[in-house]
C-alpha cells in the first residue's frame, strides 16, 4: 500500500491513504508525499464495514474529489491447518481479503460510471492463482478477487472503466517478515529469479495498469512473482 501510494503520487495523483488501525503509518506516508510536493490525506476505513467505507468515501469526496483510481490492497493472512481454523478466523480472512474489496469497489464505482471513466486495481496473490497448503481460505479469497476482476472488468468496460488485478509472489513485506528464515528460503528456492520481490515492483505494475499505456487492458490478472 505504501509503495503504491508513493508511486502514484509521483505520477501527480492526489492520494487518499486508507488505514484501519494504524493511523501513524498512514500519516507517515501522507507526510512523505506532501514533503515531495504532492497532495495526500489519511482516511480511516475498515473495509469489512460498509458504514466505515461510506464514511471514508464522504471524507474523500469532500476534501479531495471523487476518485478516478481505486486500489484495493487491504489484506490479512493466516498460516494454519484448515481443520484447526475457527469460524471467526475463516470469516475474518474472507471479509477482509475478498468481501472488503467487493464492498469498496461498490462504494466508489457509481461516480466512475457517471463520469464514464475510471480505473480499479485489486491486489490478489500468487496463492490465488496456485493455492497454498495451510493457507486454504486465504487462497480461496484471493482466487475470488481474480474471478471478481474478470467479471467486473467485462461489466464495466462499456462504461469506460478498466478493472485489473495484480498478483504478487513472495514480496519483502511486513507480512512475510514474520516467516522464519527457513520458511523464507524454502519459498525462494522455488522462485526462478532466486530472490524476493520488492513492494516497489508491485507498485510499478499498478502504476502501469492505471496509465494510458494500458488503455486496452481490462479484466486481466498480472503476475509479479519472479516466474514462480
Amino acid at each position: 500500500g505504501k509503495a503504491v501510494c508513493l508511486r502514484l503520487a509521483a505520477e501527480g495523483y492526489a492520494l487518499a491513504v486508507g488505514y484501519n488501525r494504524n493511523k501513524t503509518t498512514a500519516d507517515i506516508v501522507t507526510e512523505l508525499i506532501r514533503q515531495r510536493g504532492g497532495t495526500a490525506m489519511s482516511v480511516k476505513c475498515d473495509v469489512t464495514d460498509p458504514d466505515s467505507i461510506d464514511s471514508a468515501k464522504y471524507v474523500i469526496e469532500n476534501q479531495l474529489s471523487s476518485p478516478s483510481v481505486l486500489v484495493c490492497s487491504a489484506g490479512t493472512a493466516d498460516i494454519s491447518l484448515f481443520s484447526e481454523q475457527s469460524f471467526g478466523k475463516i470469516k475474518g480472512l474472507i471479509d477482509t481479503d475478498l468481501t472488503g474489496s467487493v464492498l469498496t469497489a461498490r462504494a466508489f464505482v457509481g461516480q466512475m460510471i457517471s463520469r464514464h471513466e475510471g480505473n480499479i486495481v485489486f491486489i490478489s496473490s500468487v496463492w490465488g492463482e496456485q493455492g497454498a497448503s495451510c493457507e486454504a481460505v486465504y487462497s480461496a479469497a484471493k482466487a475470488g478477487i481474480i474471478g471478481f476482476t474478470k467479471a467486473l472488468g467485462k461489466e464495466l468496460a462499456p462504461s469506460g472503466i478498466r478493472v485489473n488485478c495484480v498478483s504478487p509472489g513472495f514480496i519483502e513485506t511486513k507480512m512475510n517478515a514474520s516467516l522464519t528464515e527457513e520458511e523464507q528460503k524454502a519459498f525462494l528456492d522455488s522462485v526462478p529469479m532466486e530472490r524476493a520481490g520488492k513492494a516497489e515492483e508491485v507498485a510499478e505494475a499498478v502504476a502501469f495498469l492505471v496509465s494510458d499505456g494500458a488503455s486496452y487492458i481490462t479484466a486481466q490478472n498480472i503476475s509479479v512473482n519472479g516466474g514462480l
